[in-house]
């Protein structure tokens, strides 16, 4: 959109966070006076004067708190997590520096105390999930036992469980729904606490998911819908490729291979000699991405990469990410399923792969540049798009 910065990585985090001002994540004012005190491309101010915003809110949380103003410490607190997680994003690489951590923890507990604060029901829970549990919100419209639909989030590369409240966990509560959001391995807590890297199989991972859910009060069993946010676009519908338990599915946007999604941004000559690649293939990619990795900006969704997938090179991820493929699974999927992308939006190439092997009942919802949609997540026009989402979902789910 060219919001404020000429970098347009740094631009389309800028407006990751300030779209979400409609859900109480960010107020427009601070987030505009505080993008003008940051060069462009600049991450290590980007850093420090998100973290310090953030730090500021946190005491003026605090300060309302202890005067007895409840609202004005949730709406403190609410924003001062979701800049703390802006701070850090362009310190996700392996090894994690220790600011990232902290930063990391300090949006969870910012998040927390602005949960025990919200006028509905919040709990921190722990979801079994192998040889140890998964960090997860749990987050009700009231108190009371009656079954009702649940929306289960699955984020993304860099999201976390508390940023998928700003997405659309807010709005399904106001929607009367239950909401699940949970850290998945190779995201927020799993990665930076647990040291679990991202894997493809993600049926095994939301199994123990929906299992969880299912021993929740005041949820309807048959009424579970599922949410794949960014990489939760292959995520979510992987999942859903191996339970049947879902009722409805949303990937946002849609991906069937990573692998496809990646030969979209090569010359096409390099893309097609993937994943394996002939000598001059390889040579050629490598180079390529270890000069690219040395870009503030550009090589970060490559560092990142790096880091959550867990693979020492970036060849290595090239081999890594051709095993996240919903080929041979995508006509798995049972549930009604709406599969998005954006106009703008280079991620969700694959998007109509997916619809065009989906064998269930199903819709291609695309979000258009005119509406203001057209960035990833439709960052800027999340309302628009959780309108849309959820009235598909009622219809799908009865409600």
């Amino acid at each position: 959109m060219g919001l404020r910065f000429r970098d347009e990585l740094f631009d389309a985090q800028f407006l990751r966070t300030l779209g979400q001002t409609y859900y109480h994540g960010a107020d427009i004012g601070e987030c505009l006076a505080l993008a003008a005190r940051i060069p462009d491309g600049d991450t290590e101010r980007w850093y420090s004067e998100w973290n310090a915003l953030a730090e500021r809110l946190y005491d003026a949380g605090q300060a309302s708190l202890a005067a007895g103003r409840g609202t004005s410490a949730r709406q403190a607190f609410l924003r001062a997590s979701n800049y703390f997680r802006t701070a850090y994003v362009f310190l996700l690489a392996g090894p994690l520096e220790e600011r990232a951590v902290r930063a990391y923890d300090r949006q969870a507990e910012a998040f927390a105390r602005a949960c025990a604060l919200m006028e509905h029901p919040a709990q921190s829970v722990r979801i079994p999930f192998e040889e140890t549990s998964l960090h997860g919100l749990f987050l009700r419209p009231s108190v009371t036992d009656t079954p009702r639909a649940t929306l289960i989030v699955t984020g993304g590369y860099d999201g976390t469980a508390e940023e998928n409240f700003f997405y659309s966990g807010a709005a399904a509560l106001e929607r009367g729904y239950n909401v699940l959001l949970y850290d998945g391995p190779g995201q927020g807590e799993a990665l930076f606490k647990q040291g679990l890297h991202l894997r493809p199989d993600w049926e095994n991972v939301l199994r123990p998911v929906v299992d969880f859910v299912l021993t929740q009060p005041g949820v309807a069993p048959d009424q579970i819908a599922l949410l794949g946010i960014s990489l939760g676009g292959y995520l979510a519908p992987r999942g859903a490729s191996g339970e049947p338990r879902l009722a409805a599915l949303v990937a946002d946007p849609g991906q069937y291979s990573l692998l496809e999604e990646m030969r979209s941004r090569l010359p096409g000559w390099l893309g097609r000699g993937l994943p394996k690649g002939n000598p001059l293939t390889r040579r050629v990619l490598s180079r390529m991405m270890e000069r690219m990795m040395r870009s503030p900006t550009k090589g970060w969704g490559l560092r990142r990469g790096l880091f959550v997938n867990g693979v020492a090179t970036p060849w290595d991820y090239v081999q890594s990410i051709s095993t996240y493929t919903l080929e041979g699974r995508a006509q798995e999927i049972a549930c009604p399923t709406m599969v998005c992308k954006a106009q703008g939006d280079a991620i969700g190439a694959s998007a109509e792969s997916l619809f065009e092997r989906l064998a269930c009942t199903k819709r291609l919802a695309v979000f258009k540049a005119e509406d203001g949609a057209a960035a990833h997540c439709e960052s800027g026009a999340r309302a628009l798009f959780n309108r849309e989402m959820f009235d598909w979902l009622d219809a799908m789910l009865g409600r």
